[in-house]
C-alpha cells in the first residue's frame, strides 16, 4: 500500500466529512428523543420517502431485533410518513426538501448525523426495505453479535444484499400496511453472483441475482452492487463513501478472509420486489433523483414491473438463515 494511496484515502475521508457537516445544515428536526440515548445505545439509521406501507413492520422487526433508537431523515414524503414516524417514542426525526442526489444519494446526510450522534455507538444503517439478518438472529438479539464484535475487537460487520421475491408476477398479490414482506417475497437466488475486490477501498464487490438476471442481462456490470458493511461500531472520523456499500478508513471494509476460512457475515434481505413496486418505478422516474440518472429505474421501467416474475425453477424459497449458511451466502465464522 502506497503512502500517494493512504494520503488519497485520507484526503477523500476528509471531504466526506466536511461534506456531511454541511449538508447536515439542510435537515430540519421534527421530534428530537436523542436526550434517551444511553452509553449502550444500539441505533438504526436511513433514509426515506413515501414508506408509509412499509414503517410499521419495519419498527416492528428492528425494534425485535433489539435496536434501541431510530434516526430517519424524510426526504419530502407526502403520504403521512412523516407525521407517523413523528408519533413513535424511539424515533428522532429530520426532514428535508433538498435533492436526494446532491446529498449523494442521502448518504451526507447520514454520515452528517452518525457523525453527531453515532460516535461510540453500533449504528446500523439500511434502508425500509432491508431486513437484517445474522447468525442465531432467530434466537439471540443484536447486542450478542455485537457484544461478540466488541470482544473480539471488530469494528464493522458485512452483509450481502439478498433480493426476495414473490412466485408469480410481482404485482399479483397486494402488500397490506403492517405485513411482513416475505410472507410474499419468499423466494431468492441461491447462485449467480459475480465477485471481485475493490483494491483501492479494500472491499468486496457482489453483483448477481434476480435484478442482474432480469434486467441487467444484456449489462451485467452495470447491476446493482449488493455488497454492504451496515453495521459498524462508529466513530466521528469515519465516513460512508458510497452508500453503506464501502467506508473510511479502509480497514473497515476488510470484513472477509483473504488468507482461507470464514469470517462472520450477514445477510440483508431486500424486499423490493412487491406490489408497492411499480409504483416506486414510477416516483422515481418522475424525480430522476437516483443514482447515474436513474439508470437502476430506468431497467426497471423498460419492463412492466407488476407482470415481471422472477421465479425460477432454480429458486429457494426462504426458511431461515441456517439455510443461507449452508448455500453460503452468509457465515457465522468462528461465532459459537
Amino acid at each position: 500500500m502506497s503512502i500517494w494511496e493512504n494520503y488519497r484515502r485520507r484526503l477523500r475521508r476528509q471531504r466526506l466529512l466536511v461534506r456531511a457537516i454541511r449538508k447536515r445544515r439542510e435537515l430540519r428536526v421534527i421530534s428530537d428523543r436523542t436526550h434517551l440515548l444511553t452509553d449502550e445505545s444500539i441505533l438504526l439509521f436511513a433514509v426515506l420517502r413515501n414508506e408509509r406501507i412499509r414503517i410499521p413492520y419495519f419498527l416492528k422487526y428492528y425494534r425485535k431485533l433489539g435496536v434501541d433508537q431510530f434516526f430517519l431523515v424524510d426526504n419530502g414524503s407526502d403520504d403521512g410518513s412523516r407525521e407517523y414516524l413523528a408519533d413513535q417514542p424511539d424515533v428522532s426525526l429530520w426532514t428535508t426538501p433538498n435533492s436526494y442526489h446532491s446529498s449523494r444519494y442521502g448518504t451526507d446526510w447520514l454520515n452528517g448525523l452518525l457523525r453527531r450522534h453515532a460516535h461510540g455507538h453500533w449504528a446500523l444503517v439500511v434502508d425500509l426495505d432491508e431486513f437484517f439478518v445474522f447468525p442465531f438472529c432467530d434466537t439471540r438479539p443484536i447486542r450478542a453479535l455485537t457484544d461478540w464484535l466488541d470482544t473480539s475487537g471488530t469494528r464493522s460487520f458485512p452483509a450481502m444484499m439478498l433480493d426476495m421475491y414473490p412466485k408469480g408476477p410481482i404485482g399479483a398479490q397486494p402488500y397490506v400496511e403492517g405485513q411482513d414482506p416475505f410472507e410474499i417475497a419468499n423466494g431468492f437466488d441461491s447462485g449467480n453472483y459475480m465477485i471481485s475486490r475493490n483494491y483501492f477501498y479494500g472491499n468486496l464487490w457482489i453483483q448477481g441475482g434476480p435484478r442482474a438476471r432480469a434486467f441487467f442481462a444484456d449489462d451485467p456490470e452495470n447491476a446493482p452492487s449488493l455488497n454492504k458493511v451496515p453495521l459498524v461500531k462508529w466513530d466521528r472520523s469515519y465516513a460512508y463513501v458510497n452508500s453503506t456499500h464501502m467506508l473510511l478508513p479502509r480497514r473497515l471494509n476488510l470484513t472477509y478472509a483473504a488468507k482461507g476460512g470464514e469470517q462472520a457475515s450477514g445477510c440483508l434481505m431486500h424486499a423490493k420486489f412487491l406490489s408497492t413496486f411499480t409504483a416506486k418505478v414510477d416516483e422515481e422516474m418522475k424525480r430522476q433523483e437516483h443514482f447515474a440518472s436513474s439508470q437502476e429505474y430506468r431497467a426497471y421501467a423498460a419492463r412492466d414491473p407488476d407482470k415481471v416474475d422472477l421465479w425460477t425453477k432454480w429458486s429457494e424459497k426462504y426458511i431461515n438463515w441456517r439455510q443461507l449458511e449452508i448455500l453460503g451466502l452468509m457465515s457465522k465464522g468462528n461465532w459459537a
